[in-house]
């Protein structure tokens, strides 16, 4: 069967939704599973609040600065091959991670394994939108959307029955195993594809200058005291901008690509979205174990409602926005996830796991099981199928950057600097603040949504 045209209730079309969800989940997993370990490798390393600032955004800084050269490169040189590439490169910086001595090593590391997250991640979905047939491909985004969501959701569970079980390193080495299943996977079912097309030079300079500026933009954030990196950062981001638009169309970021008005809303949307979950996921299980006094497990199952509700109720949403289309599902989605942050910021010193943690996880999952299939739908469904690995580490990039935004600018704003983390009442009243942030943002993203999400934008052409 061709490229393009496999349907997803095919053997074939079964092992490449799994390969891409593995592949994927593998970066979400790990994004996810390290927060759960952060109170423990601070000690054992001597690092403050901005040392584990860092082992969060050193990944995410590489990730969101070098996800559209990835997806260009599949697009290129193939897409299968750029995705299992960066596997193997991701379960090797992974294994560097596991075996840093000090918290400098481990966010060199986490660096690089960002590089490896910025080849495979876009290359999932892309590889998606280019073999499966395109009825099924609402569905089968529905599907990635929600068994990635797992990946993502369930990461703390695992991470703090590892910490508790064998140590902190092994947040890190679990991803070895799950990389060769990826591997092995790939290469047995999932076909080739890449854009024929495909001419001209690499824009290495607007990669250089993307990444350059996220780092920017992200050491000024967190290290308060330091303007001028910040300053350079904005510059630099200005630069690459100017370069997008004089290099068309072998531009990093094709410009043609936002003249669809939907396209550029719905990137809007993830900026502000994802920017709101990642600080809730840097935080949450922090506050778990440090105020409330949940152990690693117990902090860690605090998502699993999201991870079942997400695994039952993403494709069904991805289907209803087939059928009515993305934007009141996303809208009402993204409130009730909002509602959610709401209700943790009453998590605190004595909080109960029934009352408090568990109901306001899953009004959070609820919400984002309503919205996240159909955004990631509409975002292919408004970009021309040639650019399918490009509209893909767009997107992946703005998300990522909206997350790595947040995480550094928002904990300094709400005092949570220095050894905050070791000091439960200075934490637990930054916490506060920094769920209300994270509520008044999605609330931010509902609006744009409401107002510039079209209906139709996933009917059939």
């Amino acid at each position: 069967m061709e490229t393009g045209q496999i349907t997803l209730k095919s053997g074939r079309g079964r092992w490449i939704l799994a390969a891409t969800v593995l592949g994927s989940g593998l970066a979400m997993l790990d994004s996810t599973i390290v927060n759960v370990a952060l109170p423990f490798l601070g000690d054992e390393l001597g690092a403050e609040m901005d040392g584990l600032q860092w082992t969060v955004n050193a990944y995410t800084l590489t990730l969101a600065g070098l996800i559209l050269l990835g997806g260009s490169l599949g697009d290129r040189y193939g897409r299968r091959k750029i995705f299992l590439i960066g596997t193997v490169w991701f379960a090797v910086a992974s294994a560097l991670c596991g075996a840093a001595q000090n918290i400098e090593t481990l966010i060199a590391a986490r660096a690089l394994q960002g590089v490896g997250g910025a080849l495979l991640t876009p290359g999932s979905l892309a590889i998606i939108q280019a073999s499966f047939a395109r009825a099924d491909r609402p569905r089968a985004v529905g599907a990635w959307s929600g068994l990635g969501g797992v990946a993502s959701a369930i990461g703390p569970l695992l991470g703090g029955w590892l910490v508790q079980s064998a140590g902190w390193r092994w947040a890190f080495l679990i991803n070895l195993p799950f990389a060769l299943v990826v591997v092995l996977v790939t290469l047995r079912h999932v076909p080739e594809s890449r854009d024929e097309r495909a001419a001209g030079r690499f824009d290495v300079l607007g990669s250089v200058l993307a990444a350059l500026s996220l780092a920017g933009i992200t050491y000024g954030l967190i290290e308060t005291g330091a303007p001028i990196p910040l300053v350079a950062g904005v510059a630099l981001g200005v630069a690459f901008v100017v370069v997008q638009i004089r290099r068309s169309p072998d531009a990093l970021v094709p410009v043609g690509i936002f003249r669809d008005r939907v396209f550029t809303a719905v990137n809007v949307v993830t900026l502000v979205m994802y920017a709101a979950m990642s600080l809730v996921f840097f935080l949450l299980v922090v506050q778990l174990q440090v105020v409330s006094g949940f152990g690693p497990i117990a902090a860690g199952s605090a998502m699993l409602p999201v991870t079942l509700l997400m695994m039952v109720l993403s494709a069904p949403a991805g289907e209803l926005a087939k059928r009515i289309g993305p934007r009141w599902p996303m809208t009402i989605g993204i409130l009730v996830a909002g509602a959610g942050f709401v209700y943790m910021s009453t998590i605190g010193p004595g909080s109960s796991y029934w009352l408090h943690v568990i109901p306001a996880a899953t009004v959070f999952g609820l919400g984002l099981s309503a919205a996240v299939a159909p955004l990631t739908a509409t975002v292919l469904a408004t970009a021309d199928e040639r650019y399918a690995g490009t509209a893909s580490g767009v997107n992946n990039a703005v998300a990522r950057t909206g997350g790595l935004l947040a995480v550094a600018a928002v904990p300094p704003l709400v005092g949570l600097v220095g050894d905050a983390f070791k000091i439960p009442a200075v934490f637990d009243a930054g916490f506060r603040q920094a769920m209300l942030v994270s509520a008044a943002m999605m609330a931010v993203a509902a609006l744009i949504t409401a107002v510039t999400i079209r209906q139709n934008v996933l009917a059939p052409e």
